[in-house]
């Protein structure tokens, strides 16, 4: 991937993530919001998935455990957006500090020394994330595909009803709506412009069946 294409990646998850936090509420920058308490609990539920008890077999579940990152991700943005620094600005910092690598052959040991390394200031570590995502072999690319169908995926549940509590989790043939949005973003070329629309559509033709 090249460095242009990173930087127009991470400004296009920018938009996309202040979009949804504005949707929740309009004034989401003012409001203080626990954003690092949001990434350490998921890091505990992103253990679970790949296993830690030493008392039982407990095979990696390498791909809830990238579904967690990708979570993790929708956090770390905001508090880069919180920061004050322009969608410019962070898109270097991304492209500065996410270094895709680690020495380190336990990766539960990677995931504590991130999470300590958020509790201790609550910032977004991107050095220490972009070990984490080494420890599942995941791109940049495949974050960005991800990360853009699970926010097209919240924004989806917000437009037909997930506050009120109108919104059916289960579509089609009795799957979970992150089941059909799996299939769905596997389908469509997540370089091409509008691929987020895309999604969008796709997915509200499945909702309708």
């Amino acid at each position: 991937m090249s460095l242009e294409t990173l930087k127009q990646q991470t400004r296009a998850m920018l938009q996309l993530q202040n979009d949804m936090n504005s949707k929740v509420h309009p004034e989401w920058r003012a409001r203080g919001n626990a954003w690092y308490r949001a990434i350490w609990i998921e890091c505990g539920e992103l253990m679970d998935h790949y296993g830690w008890k030493w008392w039982k077999h407990q095979p990696p579940d390498t791909e809830q455990v990238a579904l967690e990152l990708v979570d993790i991700w929708h956090f770390g943005l905001s508090i880069l957006l919180e920061s004050g620094a322009s969608d410019e600005q962070i898109a270097d910092q991304v492209a500065r500090e996410l270094i895709i690598r680690t020495e380190q052959a336990d990766f539960r040991l990677d995931v504590e020394a991130f999470t300590a390394a958020t509790l201790n200031d609550q910032n977004f570590h991107l050095g220490l994330f972009g070990r984490l995502m080494a420890g599942v072999n995941m791109t940049y690319a495949e974050l960005y595909r991800r990360y853009v169908g699970k926010n097209v995926l919240n924004f989806f549940r917000q437009d037909h009803g997930y506050k009120d509590g109108s919104y059916r989790k289960l579509w089609a043939d009795g799957r979970e709506d992150n089941e059909h949005l799996v299939e769905v973003v596997s389908t469509l070329d997540a370089g091409a412009d509008g691929f987020s629309e895309a999604v969008y559509k796709a997915l509200a033709e499945r909702y309708a069946q």
